[in-house]
Parts: C-alpha cells; structure tokens; sequence
C-alpha cells in the first residue's frame, strides 16, 4: 500500500518494532521503535509519550528525503521485559470476542468485521 501512495505522489512511513524484518520488505521510509508488540506507540494511556512517538516518526517522515531510509527513534520502554510481557489484567474486546466465536476467525481474517467492531 505505502508503494502505492508513494507512487501517487505521497511520502509515508512505517512504525515498526522489528525494523530490521519490516525493512526487509522494502518499505519506503521507516521509523523503527524498540517497544512491545501491540503497544508500538506506547503505554495504554499515555497520551503525551504517544504524541511524542508520532511526532518524531512524523519528523523522520519529513527528515528521509529518498526512499529506503530508516531512522531509529530514541525510546526506550519503561518496564522490564518481564513486567512489559506480563498476563493482561482484563483481554481486548476482540480477543473476548473470538473467545466466545471461534468460529470467527475466519470472518476476520477475510476482513469481515463484526459491526461493534468496526471503525467508523
């Protein structure tokens, strides 16, 4: 997609928290990001570290003038790996759901998303 919107004219970026695999792919430009999987952004929360995440991926957006450029940004996550991966005190709506739906997954997977689930 992102080849795509380059191609019309449009510079994009992606967030990614394995840069190195994402890169691998050849992405046009890419901000790489050393937190968990699921929160790439940051904490659940923490809108001010979120903001601050996007501006600098939306700064390096601005800053990789050709194609093909990486930037590292300069986050560190705030809790142990221990602490970052542990048991979730309540699951994600959707992950309830499935729960309850196995059979599902398949709707989801062919992006035929429930209507309480989807974006307006």
């Amino acid at each position: 997609m992102q080849r795509e919107i380059e191609a019309a004219g449009m510079a994009t970026i992606s967030l990614a928290n394995i840069p190195e695999l994402t890169a691998s792919v050849g992405v046009p430009r890419l901000a790489g990001i050393e937190y968990p999987f699921g929160r790439t952004v940051g904490m659940p929360g923490d809108a001010q570290g979120q903001m601050a995440v996007v501006r600098l991926a939306l700064q390096a957006l601005v800053e990789i003038e050709h194609p093909g450029g990486v930037r590292g940004l300069p986050f560190e996550w705030p809790e142990s790996p221990k602490e970052a991966n542990a048991p979730l005190e309540e699951l994600p709506p959707i992950f309830q759901y499935l729960r309850k739906h196995i059979t599902k997954v398949r709707n989801f997977m062919n992006r035929d998303i429930p209507e309480e689930f989807r974006v307006s």
